[in-house]
């Protein structure tokens, strides 16, 4: 997905003659695809066409669907957030587990995940993160939002946590999430370098020492 070269202006009009697929479904697929590909490869290394081959959309349509490659871009990172955002609830809100062992299972789960696809996929938050100095400016915003929406949830857990007396009610639980995913976000890059989770896991093991260390009075 080059991004050197300035958006063009949308071209308006009906779609593709030979086309038969709904809109919603093509645009919806566009952006599936864009998932997995920015996850494995980075923005900077995918391109518009690339894209629209994966899902059997004609060269020149693109602008059809979303209006500029920054649009576009936003989308996924609106849509990866929600995703992760509903994965996250899924294993932080199991009330048939303790907190610690809700953040637990969704560190194995994603571990799992990485394997799944030969640690050749990684965040895409994480990964447009790492290429801000190369992305629209309006992506910053937008991803620290999405960080921030992750930490609160996972806040919210070491909360309860505190509450249950899994930890330590003196410990701060934002600045734990703060830097749950800040060192998760480097474990992630480090297990795809490594292809391996290793990485994941020592560093879920470090995190879930720190959480049971007493607070000094």
């Amino acid at each position: 997905m080059s991004i050197h070269t300035p958006d063009r202006p949308r071209r308006r009009g009906r779609p593709p003659k030979h086309s038969a697929r709904p809109y919603d479904e093509v645009r919806g697929e566009l952006i599936q695809s864009g998932l997995a590909m920015l996850t494995e490869k980075g923005y900077s290394s995918v391109g518009i066409d690339e894209i629209l081959r994966s899902v059997g959309v004609p060269k020149g349509s693109f602008y059809h669907y979303f209006k500029s490659k920054e649009e576009f871009g936003q989308e996924l990172i609106r849509a990866y957030g929600q995703y992760f955002a509903r994965k996250l609830d899924r294993f932080l809100l199991d009330t048939a587990f303790t907190p610690l062992e809700r953040l637990q299972r969704f560190v194995e789960d994603a571990s799992e995940g990485m394997a799944r696809y030969q640690f050749r996929r990684g965040c895409l938050i994480g990964n447009l993160g790492q290429e801000m100095s190369l992305l629209p400016e309006s992506f910053r915003t937008q991803l620290q939002a999405v960080f921030n929406d992750w930490q609160n949830r996972t806040a919210a857990c070491l909360k309860e946590a505190q509450t249950l007396g899994e930890i330590s009610p003196q410990q701060d639980a934002d600045q734990l999430a703060e830097w749950f995913w800040t060192g998760w976000e480097g474990a992630v890059l480090r297990a795809k370098l490594e292809a391996s989770a290793g990485p994941l896991q020592r560093f879920a093991d470090g995190f879930f020492n720190i959480l049971k260390q007493p607070t000094p009075p």
